[in-house]
């Protein structure tokens, strides 16, 4: 149980160093290390989503025959439109967009970037939940498999905690509000695991549809955000780079330690 515990509070330490930035740091994140770790974080997180969660769901419903892929294709897809719904209810924010105006609008934007970041945070958290829900179900899913997609998920939380947190130091808000306001956009992951887990432990048989969900969530995710983030300026070639390093570093792993 601790080791669980400890994994799921594991992406929500990546938002919480993230923010930290802004403790020492006046200027935004490097934007070759952006590129890099976006890359990476992207590449971790679509190799999870194929070994961690949908092989494990197909493996969970072998019962089913040669339709043991609909409790996965069904919940991928699930995730995939819960994600475009959000994204529809809580529209994008640029990190300079909550310091670009007067205190007031300021004020109302922050909360509103606080919100989206924290929102497009939940999947993740389910994510990392669904996972670990497998592994204590001593099902298809190991603990190595569940503490990589926590750290992958980690490295993606490094800029969105720093996106937050030092837009608003720059603008003059005190070091520790900026990093508490970076802090708060990350504690709905570590709750969504645990929803997740509970959810998943009351019903078993719907494991399946939970790791595809979480799959779905997270492509929506990264084709959604991290793969337009990763491309663009002139690192983006650092970007598919280290989306590939990361992707190659789940794959051995699943062949390693599978």
């Amino acid at each position: 149980m601790n080791e669980i515990l400890q994994g799921i509070l594991i992406p929500f330490a990546g938002t919480t160093i993230g923010a930290s930035f802004s403790l020492f740091m006046k200027r935004s994140m490097n934007e070759l290390v952006q590129r890099a770790l976006t890359g990476f974080a992207a590449g971790v997180m679509v190799a999870a989503s194929i070994w961690s969660l949908l092989i494990p769901a197909m493996n969970y419903a072998e019962d089913m025959g040669r339709l043991s892929f609909v409790p996965a294709a069904g919940g991928f897809w699930i995730g995939i439109l819960f994600l475009l719904l959000l994204d529809h209810a809580v529209p994008h924010l640029h990190m300079n967009s909550a310091v670009s105006e007067g205190p007031k609008s300021r004020l109302k934007k922050t909360t509103m970037l606080v919100t989206a970041v924290a929102l497009h945070n939940l999947p993740e958290g389910m994510a990392v939940g669904a996972v670990y829900a497998g592994y204590a179900s001593g099902g298809e899913t190991s603990l190595v498999w569940a503490l990589t997609l926590s750290v992958g998920i980690a490295i993606q939380n490094l800029p969105e905690g720093a996106i937050i947190s030092m837009p608003l130091r720059a603008e003059g808000m005190g070091r520790f509000k900026s990093f508490f306001m970076g802090v708060l956009s990350g504690v709905v992951e570590p709750l969504g695991a645990l929803l997740t887990i509970a959810a998943a432990s009351m019903a078993l048989p719907a494991l399946p549809y939970f790791l595809g969900f979480a799959a779905g969530a997270m492509i929506y995710v990264v084709v959604e955000e991290l793969i337009p983030e990763m491309s663009q300026g002139k690192h983006s070639n650092v970007g598919t780079i280290m989306f590939a390093a990361g992707f190659s570093i789940m794959m051995v792993l699943d062949v390693a330690l599978g």
